[in-house]
């Protein structure tokens, strides 16, 4: 896969509350048009008058949670982006609720791949929670033990057929 070329003037709407964080995802994505909010209400107003390929949403700080619905509506793919709200349970929400992709912030370095894989899927009409399951369920082995998918396996089951 090459990911710049997938990235390639794609427009990215990066949400955070923390300046760093946004430079650091700025500085990863230069082969994109990147938008940046630091506030709920800024991300809301992009959100609502922009158009965007894909969106980078931080869980915390940013009511997430509620960006990402209006990114569904807009039908905006969205990577939920988080150190804070690191824990299955928002592992699933984000994703019951619609998530592309959830990423803890241990793993942006990465961003620029994960937003590929999402782009790519979308494209080739493929479920990228497969593509998610490879790359990032060893970090949730390690983070939250080896059987964090046990207690609702249907679900997993589910989110993850081809």
């Amino acid at each position: 896969m090459n990911v710049e070329k997938i990235l390639k003037r794609k427009k990215v709407l990066i949400v955070d509350d923390e300046k760093d964080i946004l430079d650091q995802l700025t500085e990863i994505l230069t082969m994109c048009k990147v938008d940046r909010a630091s506030s709920f209400e800024e991300a809301k107003e992009l959100l609502e008058t922009n158009f965007y390929d894909i969106a980078v949403l931080d869980i915390m700080g940013v009511h997430g949670y509620e960006l990402l619905e209006i990114a569904n509506k807009k039908d905006v793919p969205a990577l939920m982006l988080t150190a804070h709200a690191l824990t299955k349970d928002n592992l699933k929400k984000s994703f019951k609720k619609g998530a592309a992709y959830y990423v803890p912030k241990d793993e942006m370095s990465k961003i620029d791949v994960f937003l590929a894989d999402i782009i790519d899927a979308k494209e080739k009409n493929k479920n990228v929670v497969v593509k998610w399951y490879e790359r990032l369920s060893g970090f949730c082995d390690r983070r939250f033990g080896p059987d964090w998918r046990d207690d609702e396996p249907d679900f997993w089951e589910h989110l993850l057929k081809y």
